[in-house]
């Protein structure tokens, strides 16, 4: 695997984890058409290195952490990841929810699901709009000061967000929408660089056009006798050392296929070709 990076106080991980989202049924709702394969999939991640898995309440809901649980407790040597803060109504339908009691209520049965007694990095899936943002950081302080939960983690934040969230308790990760063709995030990606944060891009392997035949993502594939989505998380992984890609998948072949990006070593002149590509 890759280089590491230590999650807050936590223990080192390697740099390329695994995603549940796709665990699920369709529209990330339901249990999977064969729970088995999920789990032969979670449990195969692990035996190529994997050690940092990332989940939620919502994704399904519960069925990803109910998964983790069946394929990997006790989670020897594995820092699980979890979130909170959307309310699901059906496939493909996410609502904020950043009541304090509602998140506290959701942090209290991630523990019970995934059978640990602190939850070793708690996210904030979205900041809710409608409820005082710091209402929703004091939660995740009190949770932490509590012991329920080791770190704290944002999704979809900006740095003004971040740095709110700072003034009351320690943020050791930020998840963000992140790939080739979806840069959107780089302010917060640089931040969080120079701050020491994990940084965990969300659909990293998305390359799009820059894949097509002819393109620079297919043409270093064709070059280092790789694959296109090998291509796009060796240059997540070189794009920065607090870089943490979550690729997901529900097949085995794509796992093995994912794990294989970490030993992918991309030279500078094509690091800044893809740079200037998007």
């Amino acid at each position: 695997m890759t280089s590491s990076f230590r999650i807050g106080d936590g223990p080192a991980v390697n740099r390329l984890g695994f995603g549940t989202m796709q665990l699920t049924g369709p529209g990330v709702w339901g249990p999977p058409a064969d729970p088995d394969a999920a789990i032969a999939v979670l449990r195969r991640a692990a035996e190529l290195g994997t050690d940092l898995f990332d989940t939620a309440d919502s994704y399904g809901p519960e069925v990803a952490e109910d998964l983790l649980r069946r394929a990997l407790h006790p989670y020897a040597g594995l820092t699980i990841a979890t979130k909170a803060g959307l309310l699901r109504t059906g496939p493909g339908e996410w609502h904020p929810c950043g009541r304090p009691e509602y998140l506290r209520q959701q942090c209290e049965m991630s523990l019970r699901r995934l059978g640990v007694e602190r939850i070793d990095l708690f996210q904030l899936h979205r900041v809710d709009p409608a409820v005082p943002a710091d209402e929703q950081f004091g939660v995740l302080a009190a949770l932490k000061a509590e012991g329920k939960v080791a770190e704290i983690g944002l999704s979809e934040v900006g740095i003004e967000q971040i740095e709110q969230a700072r003034r009351t308790v320690d943020v050791a990760t930020v998840q963000n929408r992140y790939n080739l063709v979806d840069r959107a995030s780089d302010a917060v990606l640089r931040y969080c660089t120079e701050q020491g944060i994990g940084f965990v891009p969300w659909f990293p392997i998305a390359s799009g056009r820059l894949a097509e035949p002819g393109g620079p993502v297919a043409e270093t594939a064709e070059r280092l006798g790789a694959t296109a989505s090998q291509v796009a998380l060796a240059w997540l992984l070189r794009r920065s050392s607090v870089m943490l890609p979550i690729p997901g998948t529900s097949s085995l072949a794509h796992v093995e296929e994912n794990a294989r990006a970490a030993e992918l070593v991309l030279d500078q002149e094509t690091v800044e070709k893809l740079d200037a590509a998007a």
